[in-house]
């Protein structure tokens, strides 16, 4: 009876490489979110060949979704075993959300720290010899410092 399961998920499912160009995600990608357990593992065929049905579809274009948007791993895990769309409790999403939209924040605020850093030290240098540079001197900081 498993034979047939199989069958009939070949017969409804795609390869891994058309599920990678179905969704944009690398071949090797998908194997590693398999192997972490972020995908769950398909059914294969009696040659071992990996079968993906529209469920895993939808959950791998979520990943890479998720990804784009700069959530973890590990949120993305916590999202998904939330239940997807219409399971999931809006207040449980949302504080995931809200916590990477902190982290997000906190990046945005070192990075305009880094901007400020930067300008003033390019707008310090005079282009002439290396010894006499503001820019290498933040680039190549003394042993000592």
């Amino acid at each position: 009876m498993p034979r047939a399961e199989i069958t009939d998920a070949r017969a409804q499912g795609v390869s891994i490489g058309e599920l990678s160009r179905r969704t944009g995600v690398h071949i090797e990608t998908i194997r590693y979110y398999e192997k972490i357990k972020v995908l769950p593992a398909p059914p294969r065929t009696a040659g071992g060949r990996r079968v993906y049905g529209p469920v895993s579809t939808r959950t791998l274009a979520f990943i890479r979704r998720a990804r784009e948007l700069g959530f973890t791993l590990d949120e993305i895990r916590a999202l998904l075993d939330l239940g997807g769309p219409g399971k999931a409790s809006c207040a449980e999403v949302r504080d995931i959300a809200a916590h990477h939209l902190d982290d997000i924040r906190a990046k945005i605020a070192d990075l305009r720290k880094l901007e400020i850093l930067l300008a003033s030290t390019i707008a310090k240098c005079s282009g002439r010899t290396a010894p006499d540079c503001p820019v290498n001197d933040i680039l190549y900081p003394s042993a000592g410092a």
